[in-house]
């Protein structure tokens, strides 16, 4: 394997860059740890990627285009799916590589496995439908048409939440429609991304056509969304970071999909079935700790049933499992990083001290914070408007559907949101009046499929991810035009 080398003193991996086909050190031999969140263990060694090793991935791309772009539908289709196939063979490592490297409990790494050959398998889909059109002319003996085209080099940058996911749907969707690629995926989640390259290189794919460069984003990340031979950007992360990147591309007006934050709202009216509502509350906020961008942290809900599904939901936070990530029962992970644990314990704490009641939780089991539910929580509470990326959620009681439309609104965010109710014109009401990109009617916030315009309004990102939306926003119309 490629990039799996032994230090020769412990057990952590040494992980290279994968430009051009190769395996390469950084240009000025740097590194950087990757620590497993759990204990903060030493997980692995990374090539500290500079602004040369950009430099290198970004050429390599672009000389691999010209080449790349004219593979076959049948070529593309068979490499992608020939992808999907070594992944099956590399589950356990694809597994492993989930919990030890990001804390993945082996639910959610099974279900990111499983959602990353999916969209694996749905990009092949798209090869054969980068299609044009006929158009009539008002010149007479004129054939008119429109082609689409790849646009060229696409910059993918990866989160560390779900890194097989995102991996798999935007580099599989670039190279699908003859795009190549450089991808920066997150400092915290390097390998998952490397171990695609080998099985990237295993397929066949054309040396070139798919490039990984690890580092911080911090330091390497203009150098990539800034590159004048880079045709496209896509970024998967924090809305701070999303409106630098918008900026950096309007300077060379390269066009960008942004997925951002979320303070994703969902509200239950009295008509709500609890007992189907519980269990799907409970994952739209615990799933990975709540470190996703569409966990529901807020919860509004019609004050007929407010008590009773505070209670609920309170019986149900205590006996969430936080044991072994191996343990299937096993649902909350470890957070990622000691800056995220410190912004959750400030969130949780600045609540407190203005007014706000722990209804359970609030505590911590290493590098685990317990599930957190917070009722009595007012405007100046950083957690009312902030996102907090953990599993904390504050539940709000409502006096009517109307109310809770207007609160779920008063967000600058608009990535997902959800009503449980069983009046079927209040449920579409809220779909055509929710001012969030994804709307889920009588199910969670957390949702995504391979196909759907996945993405947010607002300050939760730019455009659409998905094979249809992705074959749009990576390819390029031209008219053409024949004087018969």
């Amino acid at each position: 394997m490629g990039t799996l080398l032994m230090d020769g003193q412990t057990s952590r991996k040494i992980l290279k860059h994968f430009i051009n086909g190769k395996w390469l050190t950084a240009s000025d031999a740097g590194t950087f740890e990757v620590l497993n969140p759990l204990d903060d263990s030493g997980y692995a060694i990374a090539a500290k990627g500079t602004s040369e090793d950009v430099q290198k991935a970004v050429a390599a791309a672009k000389q691999a285009f010209p080449h790349y772009k004219e593979t076959t539908p049948t070529d593309r289709e068979r490499w992608l799916l020939r992808i999907a196939e070594i992944m099956e063979t590399r589950q356990q490592d694809l597994i492993d590589c989930l919990i030890d490297e990001i804390g993945s409990p082996i639910q959610k790494a099974m279900f990111e496995f499983s959602k990353g050959l999916t969209m694996i398998r749905a990009a092949a889909g798209i090869c054969r439908n980068v299609r044009g059109e006929t158009i009539p002319s008002d010149r007479p003996g004129t054939f008119s048409m429109s082609i689409r085209e790849p646009l060229g080099v696409v910059a993918v940058i990866t989160p560390f939440n779900v890194p097989l996911i995102k991996t798999t749907r935007l580099v599989a969707n670039a190279l699908s429609v003859g795009n190549t690629v450089v991808h920066l995926p997150s400092e915290m989640a390097p390998h998952l991304s490397l171990i695609f390259a080998e099985i990237v290189a295993e397929a066949g794919v054309p040396s070139g056509a798919y490039n990984v460069i690890t580092g911080l984003g911090a330091e390497i990340g203009d150098n990539l969304t800034g590159h004048k031979d880079v045709d496209f950007v896509t970024f998967t992360g924090s809305t701070i970071v999303g409106q630098h990147i918008i900026e950096i591309c309007a300077k060379n007006k390269t066009p960008n999909t942004l997925e951002l934050g979320g303070k994703s709202p969902t509200i239950i009216l009295g008509d709500a079935d609890l007992d189907k509502v519980m269990p799907l509350a409970a994952r739209s906020i615990f799933m990975f700790a709540g470190q996703a961008c569409i966990g529901s942290s807020r919860f509004y809900v019609e004050r007929s049933i407010y008590d009773e599904f505070v209670k609920r939901f309170t019986m149900i936070c205590e006996k969430v499992g936080m044991g072994d990530l191996r343990d299937p029962k096993t649902v909350i992970a470890p957070i990622i990083s000691d800056r995220q644990r410190k912004r959750i314990k400030d969130h949780i704490a600045d609540a407190v001290a203005k007014g706000a009641k722990v209804a359970t939780g609030g505590g911590w089991e290493g590098n685990r914070c317990q599930p957190t539910l917070l009722t009595g929580v007012s405007e100046e509470m950083t957690v009312c408007r902030s996102e907090t990326f953990g599993p904390v959620t504050a539940i709000y009681p409502i006096d009517s559907y109307e109310e809770g439309l207007e609160k779920a609104n008063d967000t600058e965010y608009g990535l997902s949101a959800a009503i449980f109710t069983k009046n079927i014109d209040t449920a579409f009401h809220f779909a055509r009046n929710s001012g969030a990109g994804m709307c889920h009617i009588n199910g969670p916030t957390i949702h995504d499929e391979a196909h759907v315009p996945f993405g947010g309004n607002g300050e939760s990102g730019v455009g659409r991810e998905g094979t249809d939306a992705d074959l749009e926003a990576m390819t390029e119309l031209k008219w053409v035009t024949v004087q018969l």
